[in-house]
């Protein structure tokens, strides 16, 4: 059987495809492009209009360039508008979020699988299998299992946490995700234990909100614990810690990463989404602009080469001239590395969604195309500091591609396989020299495995 998986959103959904791709290849599956595939399963996203638009399309690209395919549709719009995405062609079967982990439990992946008997709704009765569950201590089933390189991603994507119980005023995801679900420890190490026997050597941790990880699990717990308990791992892995909300990244959790040697990549992505308090509150964010300077400067005094971007908002319904004066002025003086903008996306059902004073579209964009140029400075600013540093990083596509622990993505001569740890010297903006073979333990700091970064 042929497959395809399509992902649209978050590092969250990143994740989940990776997994139902894990199983695929465990039953047998063999990837193939869309318009190749016998089954392509399309894990979506909602956080915007656009992105609900994009999914429809390709569902409606997949069956005009491949009638046979049977497509399964799963992620936030498939849970948001089920029956809208069940009348698009070619459409067999919707998977909510809350039954993504066994989304492929029922299906015949070997030679001859039919899934038309399927109905489309009886995902919605099923109950989850967790991942220590289906891939514990047995060897699994037949077929091949995940590697580095399989969908073009050297590092793997951990999920340790689903769910979202904040109320930002603008966000759908607590309505499609639902209340906080954590992976509790002991399934978490035994999961980095066999992502590293498989070969990777990178994990990022991710979560729908991963800072309130722990806080549903008896007895309680969080993400530092969790973090703790990784550091002292004896897999031969770096970790990645994915997107924190301002209010969750700890100074513990920032003591972490100073401390650990290089076992946690300098690497923090903490959404800001407005720096005009007002907009703050009104978005329902629990900080002010204080707080946040506060906490990404101390960040950039610890750890000088650290990566720090952050997400955007641009035209917030009642963003003023002066909301966005402050806006672009922060993040024009701070110390963030590189910016996701985003303009504002109406969510209907959001209490953002009932408020007044809509800005107007043609200033949304110009608003979105001053930031991104900010933004573009930033990572300009970033690089040029980096010339002449030494970084660990590990290789991607054909090995003349590295990203470095600090997420620079450099060029470097050919001669080194994909998924190699080296060290390199940063020559500009976007080339570097590899300066010490992986074997070197002092290839990092504290002699740990060198980091590297999780994008392909």
């Amino acid at each position: 059987m042929k497959y395809s998986i399509i992902t649209f959103g978050c590092r969250v959904n990143q994740a989940d495809s990776l997994r139902i791709e894990e199983e695929l290849r465990r039953r047998g599956g063999v990837a193939a492009g869309p318009s190749d595939a016998d089954l392509v399963v399309v894990n979506t996203c909602s956080v915007t209009a656009s992105a609900d638009q994009g999914a429809r399309q390709t569902i409606r690209r997949i069956a005009r360039d491949n009638p046979q395919a049977r497509v399964v549709v799963t992620g936030c719009y498939a849970t948001r508008r089920p029956e809208e995405v069940a009348a698009l062609p070619n459409v067999v079967r919707v998977v909510p979020n809350d039954q993504k982990d066994e989304l492929l439990s029922h299906i015949p992946v070997a030679s001859g699988f039919e899934l038309s008997h399927i109905p489309v709704a009886s995902a919605f009765r099923r109950k989850t299998v967790t991942t220590a569950t289906r891939f514990g201590d047995g060897d699994g089933p037949c077929g091949l299992a995940i590697e580095p390189g399989v969908g073009g991603r050297t590092a793997f994507t951990l999920r340790v946490q689903t769910g979202c119980e904040e109320r930002c005023s603008y966000c759908i995801i607590p309505t499609t995700r639902g209340r906080g679900r954590s992976v509790a420890i002991p399934d978490v190490m035994r999961e980095v234990e066999r992502i590293a026997a498989a070969g990777f050597k990178e994990i990022a941790l991710t979560g729908v909100h991963l800072g309130s990880y722990g806080r549903d699990l008896q007895p309680r717990t969080s993400l530092a614990t969790l973090l703790r308990a990784l550091e002292a791992s004896a897999a031969d892995v770096v970790f990645r810690i994915s997107s924190l909300e301002p209010m969750d990244c700890s100074p513990e959790i920032v003591d972490l990463v100073v401390r650990s040697g290089g076992r946690f990549a300098p690497h923090f992505h903490l959404p800001l989404q407005h720096a005009s308090d007002r907009l703050l509150s009104m978005m329902r964010r629990p900080y002010s602009l204080v707080y946040y300077r506060r906490l990404v400067d101390g960040i950039k005094e610890r750890l000088p080469d650290a990566s720090i971007g952050s997400d955007i908002i641009v035209g917030f319904p009642g963003e003023s001239d002066e909301d966005f004066a402050i806006n672009a002025g922060y993040l024009a003086s701070s110390p963030l590395t590189h910016l996701h903008v985003f303009p504002y996306s109406d969510r209907p059902g959001t209490e953002a969604s009932r408020l007044g004073h809509r800005v107007d579209g043609t200033v949304v964009r110009l608003r979105g195309v001053t930031v991104r140029r900010i933004g573009s400075t930033l990572v300009e600013r970033f690089r040029l500091s980096q010339i002449g540093t030494l970084r660990p990083g590990l290789t991607l596509d054909d090995g003349t591609v590295v990203v470095t622990d600090n997420y620079l993505k450099l060029r470097i001569p050919a001669g080194l396989k994909r998924n190699s740890r080296v060290t390199v010297r940063v020559d500009d903006e976007i080339s570097a020299t590899p300066v010490r073979p992986a074997s070197d333990p002092s290839s990092s700091p504290g002699g740990r495995p060198a980091p590297f970064a999780s994008i392909p």
